[in-house]
């Protein structure tokens, strides 16, 4: 058919009305209006020539003859049901790239909320999270149980245990409150009120979908996230080799839950007798760490909402691939942080002894949750005479390093103590030791000895705060004590001072991370302990002290929000002392008589003090002891008794050497006095001293009978 051409002589009158769209081009219409022939016609923006536009005929022209054939064709069909246009084609491009940049906006928001989590719960949480509602309407999360650590590799079973679920809450007045935050923040530029910053209509999903919660039920994927009695998901699988969930996992690819792969892997992973949404309702994506697949998620939509697309599945890969990164990262750093609180615990007493005339508290808070480990230290040691050591130290960092070195300087000042060296002494034996270590290795130290029969206590420093004293009368001092170089300086002395101990009174030992901080010096931070004290002091009652424990706490309530830059340690002292009527002293010289002289003044104090009961065995064990010594003694002996809650004997000698608990054969005639004494002491033991050594046994005070 020949189309009708147009030339210059030929030219229509110009219409007023606007240019419609342009239909579907002819296949023959080669020339364009006003063009002449063999000039290329114009072309539409796909490229295909435009359609001849109709024009009326000019005055005085009749009406071209018509083709009967022609006239016998049907009219053309109306412009709406013509194929879509190039202008069409556009607003569908346009709308895909809409929906792609909701996609990538979702992802970016939900990938950042996965990787905020830094233990095993936030990071499946902030899954969860992520995915509902914006992405799906229930998640199941599965992680493999026991989760492998690092390189280890995995023994026994591969077992999936449900480690948490979520989904929209069935609740109508929490689906009003999720539609009304979705609706502000839609306002507020399309973001989810959870603030993650995702888009509540992401990847193209409708942003009523709280609206559409309310009052209708999730069906069996809100029964499985709930975990009801007749739907509820199972809680533990066991992967079976081979089994079609072992390769679904084994893909590593999320799929569909009408896929082949899929719709006898959930089955075996939700329990036989759980109904699997049909169509693309369900995604089963596996969760890959660096090493092995630990897990997997399952996304599911409810009935009355679009099902997932094929992009989806890119979704899925993206969050399930983020999730096992984070949930590796997790369990690394649950094992980082249960080795440095193992490593601080051991480093640290389990707990303080109770020794005689003196009452102990300790604290210890490290610097932050992601430094667990540091190089604070605090120690109570038992010394010969009821007497008891106070150490506090703090080396430099807060490390593994750090609390190494804090490790060896701590059983360093252990093994001094027990050879009852003056403060001053183990200060210069800890700083030849801490140079041994090495040059860089720097620690502050403050080392007291508290007396509690003479009411004395015994003070050097090296380089630490000062300690604070609190006295039953409420006013609280800090004690002046000649601060020294920090141990591992070198080629410094130390001096001790010898203050009194007055009974009721509390003395406070801490590390600087208590006192100092960005906020405020180190002096600034001792006065305002020292007020705080004095302020604590003023809330208990007149001529009464302050309870220990409580009095820890409040001293930690010093630190504000921002103090934290180190870590710190807390031990307080207390004073209870031993009176001086609860005390009998002697010096015997070593003569033969002397055994028989100490069992007369034993038993005398022991009816002093209304003990008669133990003067049989107090007799029998002083007798012993004070033969032996006086056996190899060439100075004086001692003999001490202290009444406490217990009966404690203490005999001193000039000679270093030990004595040892051994079998005596049955020819030998000594050998016995140290096993009597094993079988009849609640305990016993010897420590020496720099003039000698001691040996002293403890035995039970019978408690008075009740009166009738």
């Amino acid at each position: 058919m020949e189309t009708e051409r147009v030339t210059e002589h030929e030219k229509p009158a110009a219409s007023s009305t606007t240019e419609p769209t342009p239909p579907t081009p002819s296949a023959n219409a080669h020339t364009g209006p006003g063009g002449g022939e063999g000039q290329p016609a114009a072309r539409g923006r796909d490229g295909t020539p435009p359609r001849p536009r109709p024009h009326p005929p000019q005055p005085g022209e009749s009406a071209r003859p018509t083709d009967p054939a022609l006239a016998a064709e049907p009219p053309e069909p109306p412009l709406a049901a013509e194929p879509p246009t190039a202008e069409d084609s556009g607003s569908e491009r346009s709308e895909r790239e809409r929906r792609g940049g909701d996609r990538l906006r979702f992802v970016g928001a939900a990938t950042r909320r996965i990787a905020r989590g830094v233990d095993l719960d936030e990071t499946v949480l902030g899954l969860c999270r992520a995915s509902v509602p914006a992405y799906s309407d229930a998640i199941l999360v599965y992680l493999r149980d026991p989760l492998p650590v690092g390189d280890e590799r995995p023994t026994g079973p591969f077992v999936l245990r449900l480690r948490r679920s979520d989904r929209i809450p069935e609740d109508p007045l929490a689906a009003q409150a999720l539609q009304a935050a979705q609706a502000q923040a839609a306002v507020s530029g399309g973001r989810s009120a959870d603030g993650a910053g995702q888009p509540a209509e992401a990847a193209g999903f409708p942003g009523q979908v709280a609206a559409e919660a309310a009052g209708l039920s999730l069906g069996m994927a809100a029964g499985m996230a709930a975990g009801g009695a007749s739907t509820s998901a199972a809680k533990l699988t066991e992967v079976r080799p081979g089994g079609p969930l072992a390769e679904v996992l084994r893909g590593v690819r999320p799929v569909f839950a009408d896929s082949p792969a899929a719709s006898a892997a959930l089955p075996e992973l939700l329990g036989p007798d759980r109904e699997v949404p049909a169509g693309h309702r369900a995604i089963l994506a596996p969760l890959r760490g660096r090493r092995r697949v630990i897990g997997a998620a399952v996304f599911l939509r409810r009935p009355d909402r679009p099902a997932f697309e094929p992009d989806d599945l890119l979704i899925a890969a993206q969050l399930a691939t983020h999730t096992a990164l984070g949930v590796d990262k997790a369990v690394l750093y649950g094992r980082e942080a249960y080795i440095a609180d193992e490593l601080q615990r051991t480093m640290l007493p389990d707990e303080l002894p109770q020794p005689t005339g003196v009452t102990l508290a300790s604290r210890y808070l490290p610097a932050a949750e992601t430094a667990r480990v540091g190089g604070d230290w605090y120690d109570a040691i038992p010394l010969p005479g009821s007497r008891v050591a106070l150490v506090v130290g703090d080396v430099m960092g807060h490390s593994m390093t750090s609390a190494a070195i804090m490790g060896q300087l701590r059983t360093t000042a252990q093994t001094l103590a027990g050879l009852d060296l003056p403060p001053q002494e183990v200060l210069h034996h800890l700083d030849e030791q801490a140079q041994r270590l090495g040059s860089d290795r720097m620690a502050t130290c403050l080392y007291a000895v508290y007396d509690p029969v003479a009411h004395r206590i015994v003070v050097a420093n090296a380089g630490h705060p000062p300690p604070v004293m609190l006295h039953r009368s409420g006013r609280a001092e800090v004690l002046r004590i000649p601060a020294g170089a920090p141990i591992g300086v070198g080629g410094v002395d130390f001096e001790a001072v010898e203050l009194d101990a007055p009974a009721g009174a509390t003395l406070l030992l801490y590390t600087d991370g208590l006192v100092e901080s960005r906020q405020r010096d180190v002096w600034t931070g001792i006065e305002h302990l020292r007020e705080k004290l004095a302020a604590t002091a003023r809330l208990t009652r007149p001529g009464a002290s302050a309870p220990l424990e409580p009095l820890c706490d409040e001293v930690l309530d010093i630190l504000g929000p921002g103090d934290r830059d180190d870590d710190i340690a807390l031990l307080a002292a207390r004073f209870d002392g031993i009176a001086p009527s609860d005390v009998a002293y002697w010096f015997l010289d070593p003569r033969a008589q002397t055994a028989r002289q100490a069992r007369r003044l034993a038993r005398r104090a022991l009816a002093r003090w209304g003990l008669d009961e133990l003067s049989d065995a107090v007799e029998l064990l002083v007798s012993e002891i004070v033969t032996n010594a006086v056996r190899y003694a060439e100075r004086p002996i001692t003999l001490r008794l202290l009444r406490t809650d217990m009966l404690r004997c203490e005999v001193g000698d000039d000679v270093p050497q030990l004595p040892r608990l051994r079998q005596a054969r049955a020819t030998d005639e000594g050998g016995r006095g140290l096993y009597l004494v094993n079988r009849l002491a609640r305990r016993w033991g010897a420590t020496r001293l720099s003039t000698g050594k001691v040996v002293w046994f403890e035995l039970p005070i019978p408690e008075p009978e009740p009166e009738l």
